[in-house]
């Protein structure tokens, strides 16, 4: 206690130069304002000695420019001042009204999350912390980097990772009971927007993939939740832009993927980090627009690093962490009297939150190092010269025995004592709803989208022309075979090879697939699904344009049915390559690695379908099987070249004839059976569908875990930088 006592008296004298004594205990006119009737004169973040201690009750007129307000009596404590009392922004003209939500009270109690190590559960990443939400109201939760901040957060919503253990206890409105879905939303840290899409477009496909009822219903759902985020002037723009136009900045991509989770009009609210890489104007656009959501009664708990003074006089309540510990619950304002009280006032021009995380962060100490070795030198840096450690004990013992603690656990018990109205679950839309809205969607992207399919196309028209110019010229006879051969194996290869281009596009869906399942606004067969509909119209065209261009310029066979059967078998190539690529992209979840599997795997597949070296000569343990019955080449090359030879023959001199598949057998092994071709389309078939059964395998087991872990790693670290 020797050693916190003289810290802290330390810490007081080395501010003292910088803060009055009367300032160190703030009064309640710390956010401050214009006194009604004065000049206008910048805003000052200083003691007014004019202004008396009274509470300050602001009231901003409809369709005004001027602020009213009204002085009332001070109150006798300060823990009596909320932000109800703090200035509320101006509605503008033709502002629609928002709906009122029936929010709900969330409290915590004794929660303790341990994530799981190597032998046993040691690692305490919260440590018994106590709080509650009201609705209507905004709790924050602050905190340097690694103090458990969007742990305590997954944690009040339920959405743990299954390597966490929690201890505790969590009611909503009275209740031991966790939230159901569409009662409460939760908005990630990162989110994957789809860019081409307009804002309205965007919200009106979320809407749709998580209402139950009829579309037309919905649409005054989305119009709602672009008034609430404030994005009516950005509704028909495009999030990711076009061509040479920039797309929405961050603050408003952030404010859409909040807008995302509104259209279920939840009654709770959980944001992690709602001022993630924002400016000072987004952060506070995106703080005033949360408060506005929160004044039609919906119950807002999010995490936050640091803000400014303004954004931080429109937070509520205020749950400090370090090191998952709780070093204050409570009011806004009483916190700086917590600070006050345990030696540790906050000095003047200096942001609150900045000099709580100056207290709390252990960061620092690396800074008190590096300024001793300066301070005979370069003047006195006694105001960083503060033991972190210190600080942190001293606030943490300060708050266990304040009035502020007692306070806390008598709302807890008052919140706790009755059980109130349970949230009900507002249902979700079926299965066949959301694939349908998925194709749909998809559709438009992939339409809207050039890296999709429409690059691919033409970079496959400009490879058939490419190979069909080489090959070109060739007759129907015996000495052009292994030529043909050839170019019927350069045509699959080397086109199955460039498909790769189309690994960003799926991963980037694989990320949306991700964001969306975190929610349950989607599902991993949903996905598939919808995916594979919406492109199957894209694979053909691009399937049937190439094969023509190769097919004349070749000049393989005349007839129909050779024709249709060589574009069947090339779009059914295209879709197990498609099955393989979405399988390799969604084990890896990374462009680099993705490509590079690829491309290996295609090398080893075009060495053992059978070009090279025939296929019955390989090496049997591996290049055999399974190798080359893994290869869709293989099947590929064997059907086409059955479609061009089983029913021809090749005369040798005058007399002698000699069938194409005698022709072939030097060159290629292919089956004598007429309904070979056929099989080997089976088989390819059977692939497409074998490659997307692995593919929804991984997505429900793997890439699901896989965010998980990560996020949950970022939780328990909070290893975002500083702002």
């Amino acid at each position: 206690m020797e050693e916190i006592q003289s810290q802290s008296d330390n810490y007081r004298s080395s501010s003292s130069s910088a803060s009055s004594p009367a300032s160190r205990v703030p009064s309640s006119n710390f956010f401050y304002l214009r006194k009604p009737g004065s000049v206008r004169q910048p805003i000052s973040f200083e003691d007014s000695p004019e202004w008396e201690d009274t509470d300050i009750d602001v009231r901003v007129e409809e369709g005004g420019d001027s602020i009213n307000v009204a002085i009332t009596p001070a109150s006798p404590s300060l823990s009596k001042l909320n932000s109800g009392s703090l200035p509320s922004p101006p509605l503008p003209e033709r502002a629609v009204v928002a709906r009122k939500i029936a929010g709900a009270s969330v409290v915590w109690k004794d929660l303790t999350v341990t994530i799981k190590g190597k032998r046993k559960y040691s690692d305490k990443v919260v440590k018994s912390s106590s709080g509650y939400a009201l609705p209507g109201t905004m709790t924050v939760i602050m905190g340097p980097a690694k103090s458990g901040k969007s742990t305590l957060l997954r944690a009040i919503a339920g959405r743990l990772h299954h390597s966490a253990r929690m201890y505790g206890e969590i009611f909503v409105n009275g209740a031991k009971s966790r939230m159901r879905y569409g009662t409460y939303g939760f908005v990630e840290r990162e989110t994957t927007l789809i860019g081409s899409l307009t804002v309205r477009e965007y919200l009106y496909y979320s809407a749709l993939l998580q209402l139950p009822g009829f579309f037309c219903q919905k649409k005054s759902v989305v119009e709602d939740a672009i008034h609430a985020m404030s994005l009516s002037d950005y509704a028909n723009k495009l999030i990711g832009g076009h061509c040479y136009f920039k797309g929405l900045p961050s603050g408003e991509r952030r404010r859409i993927s909040i807008a995302r989770e509104l259209v279920m009009r939840p009654h709770v609210l959980f944001i992690d980090e709602p001022l993630y890489h924002l400016d000072s104007v987004s952060t506070l656009l995106m703080m005033v627009t949360l408060k506005k959501l929160a004044s039609t009664g919906c119950t807002l708990i999010f995490t936050i690093y640091q803000s400014s003074t303004e954004v931080f006089g429109l937070f509520d309540r205020i749950c400090l962490l370090s090191n998952g510990n709780t070093l204050f619950f409570g009011e806004t304002l009483a916190c700086l009297q917590h600070f006050s009280n345990a030696g540790f006032p906050c000095p003047i021009m200096q942001s609150p939150s900045d000099h709580f995380l100056r207290a709390i962060n252990t960061d620092f100490d690396r800074i008190i190092a590096m300024c001793k070795n300066w301070q005979d030198d370069h003047g006195d840096f006694s105001s960083v010269n503060m033991d972190t450690a210190v600080a942190i004990r001293t606030l943490e013992a300060t708050y266990k025995s304040s009035a502020d603690a007692a306070a806390v656990e008598t709302m807890i018990l008052k919140l706790t004592e009755r059980e109130g109205p349970l949230l009900k679950s507002k249902g979700k839309a079926g299965i066949a709803t959301r694939v349908a809205v998925l194709t749909w969607r998809s559709l438009l992207v992939m339409s809207r989208e050039w890296k999709y399919y429409w690059l691919r196309l033409i970079l496959y028209m400009l490879l058939s022309l490419c190979i069909g110019t080489v090959f070109s010229g060739l007759r129907h006879s015996l000495s052009s075979v292994v030529t043909r051969v050839a170019a019927i194996f350069v045509f699959v290869s080397f086109t199955s090879l460039l498909s790769i281009a189309g690994v960003p596009a799926l991963l980037k869906e694989i990320k949306i697939f991700a964001c969306e399942e975190s929610n349950r606004h989607s599902g991993a067969l949903v996905f598939l699904l919808g995916q594979l509909i919406s492109s199957i119209p894209f694979l053909f065209l691009i399937s049937i344009s190439s094969s023509l261009v190769f097919y004349f310029l070749v000049g393989l066979q005349d007839g129909f049915s050779l024709l249709m059967y060589f574009v069947l078998n090339f779009f059914v190539c295209l879709l197990v390559n498609e099955g393989l690529m979405l399988l390799i992209t969604s084990l890896w979840q990374h462009v680099f690695w993705s490509v590079l599997t690829m491309v290996f795997i295609h090398v080893v597949m075009m060495l053992s379908a059978g070009y090279f070296r025939i296929r019955s000569a390989l090496p049997g343990p591996v290049w055999t099987y399974p190798v080359s019955y893994i290869a869709f080449h293989t099947y590929s090359i064997q059907g086409l070249l059955e479609n061009e030879y089983l029913r021809t023959s090749f005369a040798v001199g005058q007399v002698r004839t000699i069938s194409g598949l005698q022709a072939l057998r030097s060159a290629y092994d292919i089956s004598p059976d007429r309904n070979s071709k056929w099989e080997n389309l089976l088989v390819l078939f059977l692939m497409a569908i074998g490659y997307r059964i692995l593919v929804f395998v991984v997505l429900h087991f793997c890439v699901g875990k896989h965010v998980s872990i990560l996020k949950c790693c970022r939780c328990n670290r909070d290893t975002d930088n500083p702002r």
